[in-house]
């Protein structure tokens, strides 16, 4: 069904014809010496989500009756687009809400309707209780990586722009609750955003044992390693950054952590380092870790520097749960 043109004049009943206004053809009476103007129609659309879950209603009306889409309608003269919105969203699924960001616009031809604009806000809900309305015949959350085949193609434009512009703050969300429980991290096996990062670590080791190697033998901190033989030197910072990876892999627990750097702390005091060297020892490799990683450049995006303030959170947990192991190694051989 293709939307009907215009035969008579409202005005005078007289015939339609057509007639050039400029460089465009237009509906003309001549009879009222007047053109007739169609303009595209405006259509709002409503995207409102509940733990990554959006509202869809299948439509009970033609056109795409028995189709999902988002809760959509023309806007009513005198009405604002925002009010339209709102009372759309209402009617087709029982919800009162408020706007909270535009989300796209987009410009289409309908087959029933002619030329449309759609306007796609993101919504949150502030009343009511979800019901199917009067133009719906069903209505549903639906996960984000669920969404079905939508009516509108200007529909579908505007959900993956929202979960575009969500991902980024849902892979921070994520990442930040798997770095609150280290369990978590072993027994499901997900990834943290920071690994990508632990990655560039394990891939430039022998660059940053570069660095740590020359502070470690001139930093007036450490004066018992700088006579050291420096391949038993950069032998021992690879096992560390190794020690560091399995723990963040989860490899490693807690336990493999304690007994390790026991171990690693009554060896140091055997060879007779001071204890305040070996801990400086083991805060120069943090040290060159963070710098390197920084001068890494991935400072474009707010989850490039969120990585990095994750890394630092964990780096922070492995080395203050190592320095307090090797003192404990250490004291316990000195008793």
């Amino acid at each position: 069904m293709k939307k009907k043109k215009r035969i008579f004049c409202p005005y005078c009943s007289g015939k339609i014809i057509n007639k050039k206004e400029g460089n465009v053809l237009r509906e003309y009476c001549p009879v009222c010496n007047i053109f007739f103007y169609d303009n595209p129609l405006p259509v709002v659309s409503s995207i409102l989500v509940k733990e990554r879950k959006i509202v869809i209603v299948k439509r009970l009306n033609n056109p795409y009756k028995g189709k999902w889409c988002l809760p959509s309608g023309f806007a009513e003269i005198g009405e604002s687009i925002e009010k339209a919105t709102l009372r759309e969203l209402e009617e087709e699924t029982g919800v009162k809400a408020r706007i909270i960001k535009l989300i796209d616009v987009d410009s289409c031809n309908n087959y029933f309707y002619g030329d449309l604009i759609f306007l796609s806000f993101e919504v949150e809900q502030t009343g009511g209780k979800l019901v199917a309305g009067d133009d719906a015949i069903a209505v549903k959350y639906f996960p984000v990586e669920k969404i079905p085949k939508l009516a509108f193609t200007s529909n579908t434009k505007a959900v993956e722009t929202y979960i575009k512009g969500k991902l980024d703050y849902w892979a921070i969300v994520d990442s930040f609750s798997l770095t609150l429980d280290e369990k978590k991290i072993r027994d499901k096996k997900k990834n943290l955003l920071s690994d990508r990062l632990i990655e560039v670590i394990e891939k430039n080791s022998e660059l940053i044992a570069d660095l740590w190697l020359r502070d470690v033998t001139t930093n007036k901190s450490t004066p018992g390693y700088h006579q050291f033989n420096k391949q038993s030197l950069f032998e021992r910072f690879q096992v560390v950054i190794s020690q560091y990876s399995k723990w963040l892999g989860g490899v490693y627990d807690k336990y493999d952590v304690r007994n390790f750097y026991i171990q690693l702390g009554e060896k140091r005091r055997k060879e007779g380092f001071a204890l305040s060297e070996v801990i400086s020892s083991l805060s120069l490799v943090r040290k060159h870790v963070w710098e390197f990683t920084l001068s890494y450049g991935i400072w474009h995006k707010t989850i490039d520097i969120y990585m990095m303030l994750e890394l630092e959170r964990r780096m922070m947990l492995f080395f203050d749960k190592a320095s307090y192991w090797i003192i404990k190694g250490y004291e316990t051989g000195n008793s």
